[in-house]
């Protein structure tokens, strides 16, 4: 079965390289790319920013694109996208080469899925520690997220890389791993710390405002 693809990105060969046609290349509404896999060799590409910026918020992370390269098809999968630190914008982009029986290794978006009743009976936090998964799999059975259901998760409570459900792929992560977990509320310590300080001011002793009379005073009086 032929590999399913739904987003075609047009680029050019380069032969150009370095900061100074890199920059032109951005002037005139383009981007400077490459495509590199298994058994071939990193070609510099030239594709159109618009058209890479529309993929980017229109597709999933690990979506497959046929990259057309002068009019030759290789299906594709965004390895990374470097951006500018301070301006918005694309500098470059890495396409990696995949073929239908050749198992690739990626990363995919972990989704929490619902309120976990630590959450909604007793006030606490949820908090996702781990946000990915490392997996090897065939193209074709790319999943585009992994959910898992966090409904019956109670405080102080937890959840792993073992309790995620998936399918026709080898999991490359230690399964002991917590992907998220219900930390009790920060309300109770704060109100025992106000508790315990008002309980100190309350027991403290009063202030002496009268000196005491030292012993013999009043005898040397009469």
């Amino acid at each position: 079965m032929a590999l399913k693809t739904k987003i075609t990105v047009a680029a050019e060969g380069r032969t150009t390289k370095g900061k100074g046609p890199a920059r032109q290349l951005r002037l005139n509404g383009k981007i400077p790319a490459v495509v590199y896999g298994r058994g071939r060799d990193p070609e510099s590409l030239t594709i159109s920013l618009k058209e890479m910026e529309r993929t980017l918020a229109t597709s999933s992370a690990n979506a497959i694109i046929d990259l057309d390269v002068g009019g030759s098809r290789v299906k594709a999968l965004i390895r990374e996208v470097q951006r500018h630190p301070f301006r918005p914008g694309i500098l470059h982009v890495d396409f990696y080469e995949i073929h239908e029986g050749e198992t690739i290794t990626l990363s995919v978006p972990i989704r929490l899925v619902g309120i976990p009743e630590g959450v909604r009976n007793l006030g606490g936090v949820l908090d996702q520690v781990l946000r990915e998964i490392e997996l090897e799999v065939l193209p074709k059975d790319i999943p585009e997220h992994i959910d898992l259901d966090v409904t019956a998760l109670g405080v102080a409570q937890s959840l792993s890389v073992s309790d995620l459900h998936i399918e026709n792929a080898t999991v490359l992560q230690d399964l002991n791993r917590t992907v998220c977990t219900v930390v009790p509320p920060r309300v109770d310590e704060e109100a025992a710390t106000a508790e315990d300080e008002e309980e100190e001011e309350t027991g403290a002793e009063p202030e002496l405002i009268r000196k005491p009379k030292e012993e013999g005073e009043d005898e040397g009086e009469a």
